[in-house]
Formats: structure tokens, sequence, C-alpha cells
């Protein structure tokens, strides 16, 4: 399987944005992107294709968060909401376990990760509540794909 590409839509009016520079940087999230393209209760969706701003722990700074997928969802009840997913593997969705003794580079790359992350996590969940909307993280579990 491919790790990084274009997709290319069978379903073009599904897809809010440029359909010919939708971009997948890994195997799950072309998977993801095959799903909301074929599935029958997504209304729309689209990839990176808005930001959310972030307060960095490592910088202090205001940065932008583009998360990985907006999707529009026909629910049960035939109301359609409105998800932002971010696709990451499980050991990216949780803080690292701590280590003894001295830290490898890999734990500290580990922390840095976590704290970039859970900022950026913790402003969507904020971002889309105001709207709304709902914000999950989906990982190897979910990717069984049932949404």
């Amino acid at each position: 399987m491919a790790y990084q590409g274009y997709f290319k839509p069978k379903n073009l009016q599904k897809y809010m944005g440029d359909p010919t520079k939708i971009v997948y940087r890994s195997g799950w999230e072309l998977k993801f992107m095959s799903y909301l393209d074929s599935h029958a209760n997504v209304v729309n969706w689209s990839s990176e294709e808005f930001f959310i701003p972030y307060r960095s722990p490592m910088d202090n700074k205001i940065h932008r968060y583009f998360p990985d997928f907006l999707v529009k969802k026909r629910t049960p009840e035939g109301l359609v909401e409105t998800i932002v997913v971010e696709v990451k593997p499980a050991s990216q969705s949780r803080p690292p376990k701590p280590v003894a003794g001295k830290p490898s580079k890999t734990y500290l790359r580990e922390v840095y990760n976590w704290g970039i992350n859970s900022s950026k996590w913790e402003s969507a969940n904020k971002y889309c509540s105001n709207r709304g909307w709902k914000f999950i993280v989906i990982g190897e579990k979910e990717l069984g794909i049932k949404f």
C-alpha cells in the first residue's frame, strides 16, 4: 500500500474543495478517504481544507492546525452532523510512558509530539464545540471502519 500520494475521488460531488489536490500522508488516511468517498451516509467531506488556531506549549506561539478531515454525515435520524477527524496511531494519541533514568531521544520526541498533539486537539475540541460539531481522533482500532 502506498504511504503518500494523491487521492482521486470517484464521487466528485461529495468533496468540498479542489478534488485534484487531495493528498494522503499515510495508508490509513488513504483507507479513510476511500471510505468517505464511497459511504452512502457521507454527504460531503474534505481533507486539510481549513485550519484551527492553537497555542503551542513548546514556543507559546499561535500556530495553525489543519485537521485531516471535515465530514458531513447523515445520522440514522436523517440529520446531518459535522465531524472533524484526525487520523493518528494510538501510540501518538496518548501521553508517552515515563522512562527510568536518562530519557532517550525517542522518548523526548514522543513527549514533544504529545505536547503538540494534545494542544491541537484541545483547541479542536473547543472550536468544534462552539459550532455544534464533533471532534474525534481515530487510529488502528477504528479503521475497521465503523463511523
